[in-house]
């Protein structure tokens, strides 16, 4: 193993925590990562790691040491792509983590069509609404639909979308139309279970944002199903215009509270770090970010 594969394997491991997470990841055995770990180490002639049963942790010189790999590692890397990047036709692995109605609805048609365009991209597609780690899932990109970025988080904004708050005809025929956010207290909701606390929905009254909290007769962590269930009448719920559209157009639900808007939700293209990102990776976010019109 020459010194940047070795520099490469530790940084992994590093950002791992574990010799059997990156094991499983190159596809060889554990002794096999814990054998180079230890040759580096020699090679150096300090310790880089501290074992223990539950978790790896670096020492002072590894720390010292994961920092500079990084710099020299981001230097080679840039270095390469520079030179070659325009001449360079995408090439390689993309781990993909995608959420699952609008990766479905949006982004698997621009996702086929990329994959046409550049046959020498290999496109690993994972559909699921539950948050990945990037780093430890080997993932090189995540496609997040969210209100706010968390501190440290790597994105890219790639589009945008609204909420909007729907109802089936035969339910405001049954219980009245809500003219105003606040009289949603006198109806029966429907929640998203991974929006957080689903029984508090934001609303702009007057340009202020303002919360108002639900009575949740129904709930689920899919936002196809909770439409579908206020098509049949079971409730209001609020849905991503993505989803909403098609039942919106077929007049199975209605907007209601459309002067009292909901926040914006952005489209990010998440990293798992702030390094060099790999030309395929660059490609396939210029793509979908003009896709998706935002610039």
């Amino acid at each position: 193993m020459d010194r940047l594969d070795a520099m490469h394997l530790f940084v992994r491991v590093a950002e791992l925590g574990s010799f059997s997470a990156v094991a499983q990841q190159l596809g060889v055995a554990r002794s096999v990562v814990t054998r180079q770990i230890a040759a580096l180490e020699a090679h150096l002639g300090v310790k880089l790691m501290a074992r223990s049963t539950r978790r790896l942790a670096l020492t002072s010189g590894g720390t010292a040491y994961l920092e500079k790999c990084r710099v020299i590692l981001n230097l080679v890397e840039a270095a390469e792509t520079g030179v070659a990047e325009e001449r360079l036709t995408p090439r390689g692995n993309i781990r993909i983590s995608l959420p699952l109605s609008y990766g479905m609805k949006r982004l698997a048609p621009i996702l086929l069509d990329f994959s046409q365009r550049y046959p020498d991209v290999s496109l690993d597609m994972d559909y699921s609404d539950r948050r990945v780690n990037l780093i430890e899932e080997g993932i090189d990109l995540s496609i997040r639909i969210t209100r706010r970025l968390e501190a440290g988080d790597v994105a890219r904004k790639i589009g945008t979308g609204r909420m909007l708050v729907l109802a089936a005809p035969e339910y405001l025929h049954r219980h009245g139309r809500p003219e105003k956010p606040a009289d949603l207290a006198n109806h029966v909701c429907l929640g998203y279970t991974y929006a957080g606390n689903s029984q508090v929905w934001q609303f702009m009254v007057d340009g202020v944002l303002e919360n108002f909290h639900i009575r949740s007769r129904l709930n689920a962590n899919n936002g196809d199903v909770l439409t579908e269930a206020t098509a049949q009448g079971l409730g209001i719920s609020c849905q991503p215009d993505f989803i909403a559209d098609s039942y919106l157009a077929s007049g199975r639900v209605e907007e209601i509270l459309a002067d009292y808007p909901m926040p914006e939700l952005g489209i990010y293209a998440m990293l798992p770090s702030n390094r060099h990102v790999p030309h395929r990776v660059r490609v396939l976010m210029d793509t979908l970010a003009e896709r998706l019109k935002v610039a």
